[in-house]
């Protein structure tokens, strides 16, 4: 195995970020009055799986929560390739331990695997406070992703990274793919779809890559993999380009290119239509 390869590991403390854009939405205690009952998807699944796969590729990917109320979720779930882990409260006023487990999985898991070099937590407990330090001890890189007004202030300063969940979503521009569809049966098998329009891919690779440098132009080596992490299936020749550089020249009209110091560089175009 290379283990110069980037590669991540995500830990969604999934109720807390749920919770916390539920009562952004309605109001605080909400939450409380609805927490066992069928809860309506808000999470943008897509735009935090976006930002994290522009670390690396994806090694670990699990949510942990109370998953009876969450159905609503599953496609985009799926999608993703998010490992569920079921915790049931063990009363009406408890907490479902999610962060006690989130941190024991992230503690064994960068022992057992020593490939992993950037954890993400998608949380905004306090509670994350030992294990950030932790993990900074065993020299991995750790990122943190929590809804503005619920983070707790001292675990996102004790990430080498953190993100506030709302610029995050409003950066990526991805849709919610949360909705299920009303029609047919809960197990039917999702209606197969031709591959993803190549400039929408490439837009969104460069638009991921350009926002976590803060730089709008991106090294063209660095494109592909991104465009490979948001779409496994990816390949050139679905769009009749023997290689990724002349799939890029086909959209000359939406993507500028320079030549940098190492390689050719690139950026979408202002004003460029889609």
């Amino acid at each position: 195995m290379d283990n110069d390869r980037p590669s991540v590991a995500i830990y969604w403390d999934f109720e807390n970020i749920h919770a916390s854009l539920i009562e952004q939405l309605h109001g605080v205690g909400t939450y409380r009055q609805t927490r066992f009952s069928p809860q309506e998807p808000v999470v943008n699944v897509a735009a935090l799986m976006e930002f994290c796969a522009s670390f690396g590729s994806i090694a670990i990917n699990r949510a942990y929560g109370n998953w009876q109320w969450f159905a609503r979720y599953r496609e985009a779930l799926l999608h993703n390739a998010v490992e569920l882990i079921q915790l049931f409260p063990p009363g009406a006023a408890a907490k479902n331990g999610a962060d006690i487990k989130l941190c024991l999985d992230a503690t064994e898991d960068m022992i057992r695997f020593p490939h992993l070099t950037t954890l993400v937590i998608i949380g905004a407990d306090s509670d994350f406070l030992p294990v950030s330090q932790k993990i900074k001890a065993a020299g991995r890189t750790l990122v943190g992703v929590g809804v503005e007004a619920a983070t707790n202030r001292h675990w996102a300063h004790s990430c080498h990274e953190f993100r506030y969940y709302e610029r995050l979503v409003a950066e990526g521009e991805s849709p919610l793919e949360t909705e299920p569809s009303d029609t047919g049966p809960e197990d039917a098998e999702p209606l197969a779809l031709g591959p993803p329009d190549a400039i929408e891919l490439i837009r969104r690779a460069i638009g991921r890559l350009a926002a976590n440098t803060g730089e709008p132009w991106v090294l063209k080596a660095t494109i592909r993999p991104m465009v490979q992490r948001l779409d496994p299936t990816f390949d050139e020749k679905t769009y009749g380009a023997a290689t990724f550089s002349a799939l890029l020249k086909k959209y000359e009209n939406v993507l500028e290119v320079r030549k940098g110091q190492f390689d050719q560089e690139y950026r979408v175009k202002e004003g460029s239509g889609k």
